[in-house]
């Protein structure tokens, strides 16, 4: 499954929702029969897409050291989160679980499944790491204090420690196209503005109004806001400018000059909406492009993965960063990574430094890069400039897209801090937008109007509980 910006929010409310169980597991969690215990390692990941690349490490990595690792994959993601509470209460959990980051790990972390890794992971390993990403799996002093409270998912975890490593990252913003439907249109590279890309959207859906447009899966309010129309208003506002769009500040905010600036550009793409685009799930959204019946679909790093799963061939993806308007603030804009799936080592493993030597030999570069082109997904490690050959012409743009400064990147976490009010709903701004277009109910003055209500209510709700 494809998650929006809201993916850490609805990460942990999936392993929020078995916390208070698995608290309770913790002390059931050593019986014998824990762990693999005959040499050769266990792993489980809810990721089918990442389970043959896994078996391919594991075979090299068995070659080198002697070590089998058996993989085994359990989906969807609450069969998975099922089969972990199940193996905590028996004490058969596996040696190494890929979870989902900054989710899951620190709600099993907080209930004693997993190990910290603290002392594990560190020197040439962590340098190896995306630097973005390395303080995933960490529970920082933010973090703790927020874990602090009674009702936190995670609560008990504890200052300090690292209940997981980052295995893959990606990022928000990235626009797929089918290279023989936009071909057929005219269109043979990608666009390299916002305005360019909204010609070739006029190309092939003129060529095929019925599959040649726009598919986003609106059915979830928020894809809209944070895959789209935020990343697209960084890069024409820049930074300083972009924030203020949600803060206090009405000369700044949606109503603002700017505000209507980056709605009339969002408008723009009225037009080219697939039919029914705004009843589509994000995997409906990703699988109408799959099968043809939409020429360009807005997703993530990770959509490479789920459109091969469905029958695309490399060849025919085209994938690229969502262009900056021609005259944006911010030029070759880059998108931030955050980690999308970690390793955790479990608590009841008969043999974690065996685990840990496991989890070390995939952030390797050349079995990282190996991981990435086999599993059609971005490694947390590091990958070099040769890392091209390896890679392909696909995943080498999807990993180029993050290639930028601190003012040039547009960070879908916001580097940690929320400079928005707190509480403020984004699914509700999604679908003020949605509201406007594909919808077509409400004029981008009254979409203005309606985000600098959504704002403001926020900001008042967040100051009266501070007083």
């Amino acid at each position: 499954m494809r998650t929006p910006l809201s993916h850490r929010a609805r990460l942990t409310a999936v392993a929020g929702a078995t916390a208070l169980s698995l608290t309770t597991l913790s002390a059931c969690a050593g019986g014998p029969g824990s762990g693999s215990g005959s040499g050769g390692l266990e792993m489980w990941t809810f990721k089918q897409s990442h389970a043959a690349a896994l078996r391919t490490a594991a075979a090299q990595f068995e070659k080198e050291t002697g070590i089998a690792v058996k993989i085994d994959v359990y989906t969807p993601d609450d069969a998975f989160t099922t089969k972990v509470q199940s193996a905590a209460k028996t004490g058969d959990l596996p040696d190494v679980l890929e979870t989902h980051s900054d989710g899951d790990d620190r709600v099993f972390g907080a209930a004693g499944i997993v190990d910290d890794l603290r002392d594990r992971y560190k020197g040439a390993w962590l340098d190896r790491i995306q630097p973005a990403v390395r303080d995933s799996g960490l529970v920082t002093e933010a973090r703790y204090e927020n874990a602090e409270n009674p009702e936190a998912k995670d609560h008990g975890a504890k200052k300090g420690a690292r209940y997981s490593v980052p295995l893959t990252v990606g990022t928000f913003g990235i626009v797929y196209a089918n290279r023989r439907t936009l071909a057929a249109a005219g269109v043979t590279r990608p666009p390299a503005t916002w305005e360019e890309w909204m010609a070739d959207l006029k190309a092939t859906t003129a060529k095929n109004p019925r599959t040649g447009g726009l598919s986003l899966g609106l059915q979830v309010p928020a894809t809209g806001l944070t895959w789209l129309l935020q990343p697209m208003a960084f890069a024409e506002l820049g930074k300083k400018d972009y924030m203020s769009l949600f803060l206090k500040d009405e000369s700044k905010d949606f109503g603002s000059p700017n505000g209507i600036d980056v709605l009339e550009k969002y408008d723009q793409l009225a037009p080219y909406w697939m039919p029914g685009t705004q009843t589509l799930t994000i995997d409906q959204g990703d699988q109408a492009l799959a099968q043809g019946k939409s020429a360009f679909d807005v997703g993530g790093t990770f959509t490479l993965a789920f459109l091969r799963q469905n029958g695309m061939k490399a060849d025919d993806i085209m994938a690229f960063p969502l262009p900056e308007p021609e005259e944006a603030e911010v030029k070759d804009m880059a998108l931030g990574p955050i980690a999308l799936t970690s390793m955790c080592v479990a608590s009841t493993s008969k043999q974690p430094d065996k685990a840990a030597r496991w989890m070390e030999f995939l952030s390797e570069p050349k079995v990282a890069a190996r991981f990435a082109k086999d599993s059609s997904d971005l490694p947390a490690t590091a990958l070099g400039a040769g890392s091209a050959s390896v890679l392909g012409p696909t995943l080498t743009a999807l990993q180029n897209s993050f290639k930028g400064t601190p003012d040039t990147t547009y960070d879908p976490n916001n580097g940690g801090v929320d400079f928005r009010a707190p509480g403020y709903e984004q699914d509700d701004a999604g679908a003020a937008l949605s509201d406007m277009t594909p919808l077509g109910r409400r004029s981008v003055r009254q979409t203005a109007d309606r985000l600098r209500d959504i704002n403001r209510a926020a900001w008042s709700k967040a100051e009266a509980a501070d007083k």
